[in-house]
């Protein structure tokens, strides 16, 4: 495929400009999604994405992405070089030809990959993708080999500094490096780039475009990582399940169907949950679309129609759901289309309706044959499908009963629960908090008119080792559904929430801190949309309390107390180590961690499901030696370890 896609023809004529820039910088939203952290990430993408592209055509092996001390990006790639040289038909003010460079830099939808010249395939969609970027960095820096000949052009906020220079010769090197920092009269936030963030990203890409090195170096914390995976999206299923046992081994499908490449993935693990990402173009669609349903529905078709030859349904037994051919599933589909289209510039989700034709018929065929070429495999997939039916069935009527539960109980629900005056869901917050102590606290010293206060006795259950139905049956997770109004699983609706924000507030010691990681680990795997929708929030209670003579400070960290000491100049000054929230009064625990005016809250995020999915299994699940290792390679690099 590579050796054909080589031959397409990708010169100045390759370039076609379709619309003006003019209002990005007006208009961020609508071309990088925004001016907060995701969308500064979103530069970062773009450009790479360009690279990726030359990856996909099969001129390019190498890309290094470097972020700088001033926080400027380098993106290098040994593709083909941007073409160079006066554009065929798009003319500037004074109707001379512009530099094609310039084109593609400053035109929005301007880019080789209209019109099938320059790509066969790329995750471009509208084409926006450099020239936003150019647009909304203070400046930017396009260095191109090609032809023979090294080229430099300078931008500023999009606007070309002069004409392209040539600054050197070269041999046989070919390829494009930018260079640009981003615009803080534009990302007003207090915001910069995230190594983490950036890793899975890459990661991901890396995974799904085989063959393909890439060098991630960040300057600011010397920190740096390579990757590099011959095994595409099958080495990706084993690093997702590393921390779970296999049903079977990995079953891998690649397939060209009316120039759409098609491949996909799939394991069954001993987990409980799914864990499924799709891909378009390498691009992750986080919201999933036509190809993520193709592969599921034809999942469950093939289960059912399997078990049912074999007489592993009874004719009584009804069809196995969607969900539960999905319980353990881990999978990835990858397409690649020469015409993606897109529900948005950010392209979260995947539009064409033929690719769930495409994918439904290739995975389809592939995994009927894997069920029948592998009997022991196959009876071992249709046990757990079973289990999960029963269970599933036995979580219904467990929820049905806390949602008639949570009806009956409507005025006082649950018992424990002080619940606030304001009616208006917008307007309210819920604080979760550990222990009576801790909730005699916080009930006396919250503001009643919008603050309501769950208490929770001990630990509640670890949901990553547990099925719905065994969750369903512990009492803090019972009152914490009615408390919030949602419903769970299939009955989960948004619309139901009573509480604007949900707080976790727990002790700063190890049993908080656990209390706290198992409730996030029930919201993440069971109330997703609470955190996706940006309802879910940590409090941070003060560590210290700092007094000297009638002056009283409060510290969020070690650094803090040791400041205040020293303003206060005194070795008299009286320290108070917080061990639990349960030592403030009410009217501490108000001004130090429930006071809008004052408190710090975290805002729970979810920015790399497949990493945050693997994260949790991995922390919260059967498997010590990777939680051990885990625990042992990042123990310096905690912050906050006793919150």
């Amino acid at each position: 495929m590579a050796e054909k896609e080589k031959k397409i023809n990708y010169d100045v004529s390759s370039i076609q400009a379709l619309e003006g820039i003019e209002h990005v910088r007006k208009r961020p939203g609508m071309y990088v999604g925004g001016t907060d952290i995701k969308a500064l990430h979103h530069l970062v993408y773009e450009v790479v994405d360009n690279a990726i592209d030359e990856a996909l055509a099969g001129v390019c092996n190498r890309i290094d992405i470097t972020i700088h001390p001033d926080s400027s990006v380098t993106i290098e790639d040994n593709g083909r070089g941007i073409p160079v040289g006066p554009h065929p038909s798009k003319k500037d003010a004074n109707g001379k030809p512009m530099e094609t460079l310039d084109v593609v830099m400053t035109v929005i939808g301007a880019g080789g990959k209209f019109g099938g010249g320059g790509y066969k395939v790329s995750g471009g969609l509208h084409g926006v993708g450099v020239s936003a970027v150019n647009a909304l960095s203070e400046w930017m820096t396009t260095e191109i080999k090609r032809d023979g000949k090294h080229w430099r052009q300078e931008y500023k906020r999009g606007v070309p500094q002069g004409t392209i220079k040539q600054i050197g010769k070269v041999k046989d090197e070919t390829g494009t490096k930018q260079t640009f920092k981003f615009d803080k009269q534009i990302f007003t936030e207090d915001i910069d780039f995230r190594f983490d963030t950036l890793v899975q990203r890459l990661r991901e890409m890396s995974f799904v475009t085989r063959g393909v090195t890439i060098k991630f170096v960040d300057e600011r914390a010397d920190r740096e990582m390579t990757f590099y995976f011959e095994g595409g999206i099958t080495a990706f299923v084993r690093y997702l399940n590393r921390n779970r046992e296999g049903l079977h081994s990995v079953v891998h499908v690649e397939k060209e169907v009316e120039n759409v490449g098609i491949e996909a993935a799939i394991q069954y693990t001993d987990s409980y949950t799914e864990s499924v990402y799709s891909f378009a173009n390498t691009i992750n669609t986080i919201d999933g679309g036509t190809h993520l349903t193709g592969l599921r529905s034809s999942l469950t078709r093939v289960v059912n129609d399997y078990a049912r030859k074999n007489g592993l349904l009874k004719d009584a037994d009804p069809n196995f759901s969607g969900d539960d051919t999905r319980e353990g599933l881990t999978a990835i589909v990858s397409v690649k289309h020469p015409d993606p289209q897109f529900e948005s510039q950010t392209k979260v989700k995947l539009m064409n309706p033929e690719v769930q034709t495409y994918v439904t018929q290739v995975v389809g065929e592939a995994f009927s044959t894997f069920l029948d070429e592998n009997p022991q495999a196959a009876k071992a997939i249709i046990a757990k499908c079973l289990t999960s039916a029963r269970a599933r069935d036995a979580a219904r009527k467990a929820r049905d009963l806390v949602i008639r539960k949570s009806a009956l109980e409507s005025l006082t629900l649950p018992g424990k629960l002080a619940d606030c005056s304001e009616r208006d869901s917008t307007k309210t917050e819920l604080y979760i908090v550990e222990g009576d102590s801790a909730g005699g606290s916080a009930k006396q010293g919250r503001d009643r008119h919008f603050q309501a206060i769950l208490p929770l006795r001990g630990k509640i259950l670890n949901t990553e080792r547990a099925r719905l139905d065994k969750i369903l049956g512990n009492n803090e997770v019972r009152s914490l559904i009615s408390a919030l109004g949602t419903g769970i699983g299939d009955n989960f609706d948004l619309e139901g929430l009573r509480y604007g924000r949900v707080i976790i507030m727990t002790d700063a010691d190890v049993d908080g801190s656990h209390i706290r990681t198992l409730l996030l680990t029930f919201f993440f795997r069971y109330m997703p949309q609470l955190i996706d929708g940006g309802h879910m929030y940590i409090a941070q209670p003060p560590l210290y309390r700092v007094a000297f003579k009638n002056q009283v400070k409060y510290a969020y960290s070690d650094k803090d107390k040791d400041k205040y000491v020293k303003e206060f100049g005194s070795e008299k000054a009286g320290i108070q180590r917080y061990k639990g929230l349960g030592e403030m009064n009410p009217e501490q625990l108000w001004e130090t961690t429930m006071n809008p005016a004052n408190r710090t809250l975290l805002l729970v995020t979810v920015e790399d499901a497949a990493e945050a999915d693997r994260t949790f299994d991995m922390l919260m699940g059967d498997a010590v030696d990777p939680r051990k290792k885990f625990i042992q390679t990042h123990a310096k690099s905690v912050r906050n370890l006793d919150i």
